[in-house]
């Protein structure tokens, strides 16, 4: 929703081929860096912080998706 009803996600992107990969293969990792872009004007600081804690968060995902995978084989 946020992505087709708003300019929130091609503001921190200089074009709109990032954000859309990024939406599809590491969404979390790209909703906290344009969430953490728009409350300062770019990504400083503990945001990094939160950029890798949401990056983890993707990873996580992955690997139990792919544990589920194998687990059902």
């Amino acid at each position: 929703m946020l992505w087709l009803f708003s300019d929130l996600l091609s503001r921190p992107f200089e074009s709109w081929i990032v954000p859309f990969l990024g939406f599809f293969l590491l969404p979390w990792t790209t909703l906290a860096y344009v969430v953490m872009w728009s409350t300062s004007d770019g990504v400083v600081g503990f945001e990094w912080f939160v950029v890798v804690l949401a990056f983890l968060f993707d990873l996580g995902s992955y690997a139990q998706g792919g544990r589920r995978r194998t687990a059902q084989s």
